[in-house]
């Protein structure tokens, strides 16, 4: 029995596709958006997952796929996680409870799973570009239907919105629609009565013709030439003084709002009335993040994600372990960050929106003025972080792995080419597990490496982690980074910060006949690897390489004297990364028989799952390490893991040396 059958859904029950939400009265959607709401309480609070932004969003929803007519016109939902209700509606209801598991649903949108996710959403600030690409390749193709972008829950906050909206401002799309679903309740509630009022004015059918007939009459005199500029300034006026249309409207668009984003009757009815407007059409809907929940509506902690939860108390149903688990390496970070900073006020935490996920929310609580959230605008954040270091501060910048590519150009041009001292600490380092592809960090040791002056290293616990940002800090030059996974740290007892030497290495466990070398969260598993394969005679040595960057050449020169078989192990891309530089190196400079094999993730996007099923299936576990560690020592084929097609990175030394 599926999910939604398990209850008595007047209307859910039978609405499988959008199209069957059409057939019903309007007087009947008040009610599916109850039914909606409930069901994703009762789905979400069992197996967990982004709840408060879906549940702000169910009235919108309902109305945009009441009055769109999805999938041929295309709605654009920016970040993703708002796509719960989508989901609902789209032809998913009965596959919920499998979303951000293995071989789920994704908890963002996705192309591949639906053709009403028309486009993939993951970071925020995308969805106008996206949405006005779309509304330009339709007027190419001479095709005709609507386009509508909703974007929200701080994606404006990010510099790609506004550059979409210059743009859409000019080209001038018809029938192309910008929700703001702004769910901050920083405009006053006093209002939104009198701004609803003007807005059903200006978008009611009446008033549309009215307008309509008005320009005809006002073309042919100039009396009427003259009227129609002062009632236009009047409009204009009115919304300058109850709204911030203004700004919008100097962009280019039709402003209209804001209007109330839980009343489904008129969200349906000025829907209605702009979405065949003959230009660019920006409509402000105010909505509440954990709407219809109380528990979500009022404890903060419950507004964006969760786990397992009781329905009625929102209390978390996780099961409390026997001892408390080691910190996770984000708090570890965050109180790294308030030691160094009570020493030292040069020091400052830069993070793009993300002060809890990164660990700065600790430092942001024991001394906020040391802290600068920038919104979601990773690429302002760097620059920033450069003018900044220009000036005698220290910037350590706490952004996500995979969001800090949205900088990469900022790092070159504004920081590493005028050789500035910025910090960069970057979480979800490597397989970040139920967010998926779009959330794992596993390019940047290649796409930091690539940069000129760049020191990129990654800790193998949390005593390293805290001498990895107490070196970037005071002992090494230029921009730095040091990554570090999603999750629990070690469990190692910390020590006082203390120095680490530039580029050099340690090892951790003598062998003869094969040397491992991990970096960053693989080194751990690496040395279970070597138990498992000193149980079968097999003498491991295992380094723990802790830079990609500069590399330690002497221990490359010594591993490459004394083994005829390295393994690289890495917890990002093969491609570029960790073992590309060892091969490198070693390639380009010697002329040996040794062979090198990396081992690491293959050409392809990891889907999402728990990071220990994902590691598994790569083979970056302790057991898939050892297997690997064999097969390459007997000379076996190397086959892929199951998520890549074929397996090119092992190759004898001497070849490369050619």
């Amino acid at each position: 029995m599926s999910q939604s059958e398990q209850f008595s859904y007047q209307y859910l029950n039978n609405i499988n596709v959008p199209a069957d939400l059409r057939r019903l009265p309007v007087s009947a959607l008040p009610e599916v958006c109850a039914e909606v709401r409930e069901f994703l309480v009762d789905t979400i609070t069992k197996v967990g997952g982004h709840f408060g932004g879906g549940l702000g969003v169910v009235d919108l929803t309902v109305a945009l796929h009441y009055v769109f007519q999805t999938p041929t016109d295309k709605i654009v939902l920016d970040t993703g996680h708002q796509g719960y209700p989508h989901k609902i509606l789209t032809g998913r209801k009965h596959e919920l409870h499998t979303i951000r598991q293995k071989n789920g649903l994704s908890g963002f949108l996705k192309r591949s799973e639906s053709e009403y996710d028309c486009f993939g959403a993951g970071h925020a600030s995308t969805s106008i570009s996206a949405a006005l690409g779309m509304a330009i390749a339709r007027d190419v193709r001479g095709e005709d239907f609507r386009v509508a972008a909703v974007i929200g829950d701080g994606a404006m906050t990010g510099g790609l919105a506004y550059e979409a909206m210059n743009n859409c401002g000019v080209l001038k799309p018809k029938k192309m629609l910008v929700i703001l679903n702004d769910n901050n309740m920083s405009i006053a509630p006093n209002v939104w009565s009198l701004a609803n009022y003007f807005t059903n004015i200006f978008t009611s059918p009446t008033a549309q013709k009215m307008r309509s007939s008005f320009k005809e009459i006002a073309s042919h005199t100039d009396l009427g030439d003259r009227l129609r500029k002062i009632v236009g300034k009047v409009e204009d006026g009115i919304k300058a003084v109850i709204t911030p249309g203004m700004l919008f409207e100097a962009l280019g668009f039709k402003y209209y709002g804001p209007i109330n984003g839980h009343n489904i009757e008129q969200l349906v009815s000025v829907l209605e009335g702009v979405k065949d407007a003959d230009q660019p059409v920006l409509l402000h809907v105010m909505t509440r993040k954990g709407y219809g929940y109380k528990p979500a509506a009022t404890d903060k902690q419950f507004l964006h994600a969760i786990g397992k939860i009781d329905k009625i108390t929102g209390a978390s149903l996780a099961k409390k372990p026997l001892a408390p688990p080691p910190p996770l390496y984000q708090n570890v970070f965050g109180d790294a960050m308030v030691e160094l900073c009570k020493k030292d006020s040069t020091i400052v935490g830069i993070t793009a929106a993300m002060p809890d996920g990164t660990g700065l929310n600790i430092l942001q609580k024991e001394m906020p003025h040391r802290v600068i959230d920038v919104g979601i605008a990773e690429g302002h954040a760097v620059t920033f972080a450069g003018g900044m270091a220009t000036e005698g501060v220290i910037p350590v910048v706490a952004i996500y792995s995979s969001f800090l590519q949205r900088a990469i150009d900022n790092i070159v041009h504004d920081v590493a080419l005028q050789d500035l001292h910025v910090v960069f600490a970057l979480d979800r380092g490597g397989l970040a597990g139920a967010d998926g592809p779009t959330h794992h960090g596993v390019l940047d040791y290649a796409y930091l490496r690539m940069i000129q002056g760049m020191t990129v290293m990654a800790p193998k616990d949390e005593q390293e982690l805290r001498n990895m940002l107490f070196s970037a800090v005071y002992h090494y030059k230029g921009p730095v980074s040091l990554r570090y996974p999603r999750g629990n740290s070690i469990g190692v007892e910390l020590q006082p910060m203390q120095a680490l030497p530039l580029g050099k290495s340690e090892t951790l466990r003598q062998g003869e006949d094969i040397a491992i070398l991990a970096i960053g969260n693989m080194v751990y598993p690496a040395l279970a690897a070597a138990d498992i394969l000193a149980e079968q005679g097999i003498s491991v040595e295992v380094v723990n390489a802790r830079f990609v960057k500069p590399l330690d050449t002497t221990m490359l020169d010594d591993i490459c004297s004394r083994f005829s078989k390295v393994l690289t192990v890495e917890d990002g891309q093969k491609q570029g990364g960790f073992g590309s530089a060892v091969m490198e190196y070693i390639g380009s400079t010697h002329n040996r028989t040794t062979d090198l094999y990396i081992h690491g993730l293959d050409d392809v996007f990891i889907d999402h799952g728990t990071q220990e099923e994902l590691w598994a299936d790569c083979k970056l576990n302790a057991a898939g390490i050892a297997d690997t560690a064999r097969a390459f020592l007997r000379g076996e084929s190397l086959s892929p893991t199951q998520h890549a097609p074929e397996n090119e990175l092992s190759l004898p030394l001497e070849l490369m040396s050619k």
